[in-house]
């Protein structure tokens, strides 16, 4: 599991990546929760983490596949496709590469100069 720090990290991460080319994005967002649209990001961060670590793949299937499996099939929001807060179809790609842009940061700081 992902630690607040790290999560705050991804999160900055993901919002100047993907948050800014969401078109679903509220004025003044984000974060959208406080005004009025729910957010797959915002709802379900710490488990898009975890999805997008448990995939390595040169392909967008892949991650697209494990995150409804681990994330979509237990999301409140399931099922009911006239509000799915998720942008991971459309923003999957931008959401892969925020997420491992933040770990190749963290590894390159870990790494001994």
């Amino acid at each position: 599991m992902v630690s607040e720090v790290e999560l705050t990290e991804y999160l900055d991460e993901i919002r100047t990546q993907v948050c800014s080319r969401c078109i679903e994005r509220p004025p003044a967002g984000p974060p959208c929760a406080p005004l009025g649209k729910p957010c797959g990001v915002e709802l379900h961060l710490p488990k898009i983490i975890d999805a997008i670590h448990q995939v390595r793949s040169d392909w967008i299937e892949p991650y697209l596949q494990n995150n409804r499996q681990c994330i979509c099939e237990s999301c409140f929001f399931h099922h009911d496709t006239s509000v799915c807060p998720c942008p991971m179809d459309y923003l999957a790609v931008l959401l892969v590469q925020a997420v491992e842009t933040v770990d190749r940061r963290r590894e390159e700081l870990a790494l001994p100069a």
